[in-house]
Parts: C-alpha cells; sequence; structure tokens
C-alpha cells in the first residue's frame, strides 16, 4: 500500500469514528425528522456552550520554595544568565572509579572490519 492510501484510509476511519460518537446527557432533543433543513422556519435546536476547560482543576497551585523576588534578587547577586551559561559550559568531572574503562591508546585499523 502507497502512503497516500494508508492516509486517506486512516482519515476516513477518524472521521467514521467521530461521527458515530454518542450526543452528550445534556444536548437538547433533535428537530424532528420530518424538518426541511433549506426551511429557514424550521426549528433549530439551542446552542449549548461547556467551556473546554470545564473539568481541568481550579489552579491552586503550592507555595514557591522561594518567593519570586528573592530569587531573582539571588540571580542578580551571582551574575545573572551568564553565570548560569559559564557554569553549564564547564565539563563535568572525570570518572576516577579503578573500574572504569579506559580509552584505547590508538583506534582500531579498519573499524568496520576492512569491509567496502
Amino acid at each position: 500500500m502507497s502512503h497516500p492510501l494508508l492516509a486517506g484510509l486512516a482519515l476516513a476511519v477518524l472521521a467514521a469514528a467521530a461521527v458515530a460518537q454518542p450526543a452528550p446527557a445534556s444536548a437538547p432533543p433533535a428537530a424532528s425528522a420530518s424538518a426541511d433543513p433549506t426551511d429557514p422556519r424550521a426549528p433549530v435546536p439551542a446552542p449549548v456552550y461547556r467551556s473546554v476547560l470545564a473539568g481541568l482543576p481550579s489552579g491552586a497551585e503550592p507555595p514557591a520554595a522561594v518567593p519570586w523576588r528573592a530569587a531573582n534578587d539571588q540571580v542578580g547577586r551571582i551574575g545573572g544568565w551568564k553565570a548560569y551559561a559559564r557554569e553549564a559550559a564547564v565539563p563535568a568531572p572525570a570518572a576516577s572509579a579503578p573500574h572504569a574503562p579506559q580509552p584505547a591508546a590508538t583506534p582500531p585499523a579498519h573499524p568496520h572490519g576492512g569491509h567496502r
């Protein structure tokens, strides 16, 4: 199968699944089946608004460990963002464990085993 065919099939399946969703419990009753959709006087169900944020937590956050003003003052005292950049540029210390593997003195002559 080609990629466009797979993409089309996936879109068709998603569209069918979206249409097959049940109506929410709070949905108004549907207009009568005999109503003509081209008739401007046909009854139309009232729109229902439900916020997408309705089910989210209230947003209460735990208090900060350090007040923001004190944190900003501390950053200013140590040199601002440049101090953090210098700290990040320092390489990590090498492992000093005796069992740590040591780098090879010279690379192997044929790293790919001579395959061409």
